[in-house]
């Protein structure tokens, strides 16, 4: 089976679409799919995946979008494939996944971030100049209204409830195959290393817990409610606890921020780091006060590693936890005290223990195989499809 997947960028480094997908590929490939990645990057191929890079060049962002997309569609013409996979929004695509959900969710919930309503109003109309978002919410349009219409693959029940609310579409066309990630091989000897790197590395005492979060976005992913939750935090139990926060984005804002309310001590900006492995390892707990994630690997990969989780609703990774099991689910980010309520609990040995061991559990059933073993049966779905729309001509 020959598929192209179509993704403007797959460097791992942007962030958690890339990586997923790149996983995807290599996992697609053992199942005994050809795969063909086209993207504009120019670099390694992951294992056994075929890579055509698409010329797409312009100053402009929301030009080269449209100049991917574009010229993507030419080169599948040209090309012989059973199935087109577009994760960047292609109007030719069998299949699309959007892995940074709806582009209408997506502009909605970078609304919430603003507080005031002036805030909200200079988004609004920030967002209707954003040629880029308008670009992309142009080919979202256009390819799940197309006849007939692609199959779209929902990361979450989140994604799939936006996919109804914004373009009236339910299933059969819309399915839900929950997000994957690799499974943490990490023996018991490795994790112990990690933890006392570390550790070490943060100069943690130790009586300190280590509450980790882990993003690109700081402002998307809830960085100002944490640090203001740290500050909500009983000093006897915050002398107890140092978050750390690995990702790369400015913290200028948030070190002012933690410095004004007094918590600087207890925070640590760590930049971004290739070892996250490493930090989960070392961590207590992962807080995920996210205002917008379809489905967060950050979450999922640390269910795997066994760390209990503390994140919002509007993170699709949620629908892998049942709240007061894993961790708990805030039904807002902007909730502070009720997230310095969740960290406060979790520092608690017991009940840190008890979810810890849920957490592994949820970790179990969220792997990248599952995944990639649904969505290849989709495509010999689209194919079985094809061959008999072709029979009856």
């Amino acid at each position: 089976m020959r598929v192209a997947l179509i993704i403007e960028c797959v460097e791992p480094w942007r962030g958690g679409a890339e990586t997923s997908t790149a996983q995807f590929a290599r996992r697609a490939v053992e199942l005994g799919c050809q795969v063909t990645l086209l993207t504009t990057t120019r670099g390694e191929a992951p294992p056994g995946v075929g890579v055509r890079t698409v010329p797409a060049g312009s100053p402009i962002r929301a030009r080269r979008t449209a100049l991917f997309v574009r010229r993507a569609a030419e080169e599948v013409r040209c090309g012989e494939y059973d199935v087109v996979h577009a994760v960047t929004p292609c109007p030719i695509a069998h299949l699309y996944e959007p892995r940074g959900g709806a582009v209408p969710e997506t502009l909605r919930r970078n609304l919430a971030l603003r507080r005031s309503v002036l805030g909200r109003t200079v988004r609004r109309i920030s967002e209707r100049l954003n040629m880029k978002y308008r670009v992309l919410l142009r080919l979202e349009r256009r390819l799940v209204h197309r006849e007939p219409p692609p199959i779209v693959i929902a990361l979450s029940r989140y994604v799939a409830e936006q996919f109804r609310r914004y373009y009236g579409l339910g299933e059969p066309q819309v399915r839900t195959i929950f997000n994957g990630v690799e499974p943490d091989r990490a023996d018991p000897a490795e994790r112990d290393a990690d933890n006392d790197l570390i550790r070490r590395q943060y100069d943690l005492a130790p009586h300190e817990s280590l509450v980790l979060c882990v993003a690109h976005n700081f402002r998307l992913k809830g960085v100002r409610p944490l640090v203001e939750a740290v500050a909500l935090v009983p000093p006897e139990r915050r002398r107890r606890m140092r978050v750390i926060i690995v990702g790369r984005d400015n913290p200028i804002p948030f070190v002012r921020l933690a410095r004004r309310l007094g918590v600087e001590d207890r925070i640590v900006f760590a930049g971004s780091s290739d070892r996250i492995c490493a930090f989960y390892h070392a961590a207590d707990m992962l807080v995920h006060p996210t205002y917008y994630d379809p489905c967060s690997r950050v979450v999922l990969e640390a269910l795997t590693a066994g760390v209990p989780v503390i994140t919002t609703r509007y993170n699709g990774a949620a629908e892998a936890m049942t709240d007061g099991r894993e961790g708990f689910v805030l039904d807002s980010p902007d909730d502070v005290a009720g997230l310095a309520d969740r960290m406060v609990r979790l520092l608690d040995d017991s009940v840190r223990a008890r979810c810890a061991a849920a957490a592994r559990r949820a970790g179990a059933r969220v792997g990248m195989d599952r995944h990639a073993e649904e969505v290849v049966a989709v495509y010999r779905e689209i194919c079985e499809a094809r061959s008999c729309r072709a029979s009856r001509r």
